[in-house]
This record gives structure tokens, sequence and C-alpha cells, in this order.
């Protein structure tokens, strides 16, 4: 064996290699979040709401309405909840003098 073999590498040296490797990760995680502000982009210019674009994306409803306005994407009105069904028309009740 020789002593490189058993010597440990030293604290420096595994600093240089983790420094490393948070590079090559970090540019790697910079591209991912830049295709996603992309697809996510496109889903708004395909008039998806906002709300349901922060729930696919790692971002909050507030950065997703950010990057809208940002990008002059008009934001999507607002939902006021499930449409109201129209009031159903009274049963009709048998009467007597008609049988």
């Amino acid at each position: 064996m020789t002593q490189d073999e058993t010597t440990p590498p030293t604290p420096l040296a595994l600093l240089d290699e983790a420094t490393a490797r948070y590079w090559k990760t970090k540019q790697a995680h910079e591209r991912a979040q830049q295709d996603v502000i992309a697809a996510a982009l496109d889903a708004l210019k395909a008039r998806e709401r906002p709300t349901d674009v922060a729930e696919r994306s790692p971002f909050t409803d507030a950065y997703i309405r950010r990057l809208a306005r940002d990008n002059g994407i008009k934001a999507q009105p607002k939902s006021k909840g499930p449409r109201r069904r129209a009031a159903a028309p009274p049963p009709e009740t048998s009467h007597p003098e008609a049988s």
C-alpha cells in the first residue's frame, strides 16, 4: 500500500470536494428553476388560474402572480366559488279537485 491510500483526506480536500459538488448541483438547480418558471408562464399564458399553477409548482401564489404581472399576463378573475344553481320550481302537489 502506498501512503496516499492510508492517509485520510485533509479537511480542506474534503471541503474542495464538497464545494465542487455544491457548484455542480447549484447550476442544475438554477436550470431546473428556469424550466419551472418557463412552464409556469406558458400555463399562465394558456389562461390557467394562478392558483392552479402555484399548486403544481414549487412557488407560492404571490410569486406566480408576480411572474404574471412582470411578464404582462393579465390576472384571471378570481372565482367566487361554485356557481349557484337556479332556484328549483316548487314541487307540484296533487289537488283533490284534480282527481
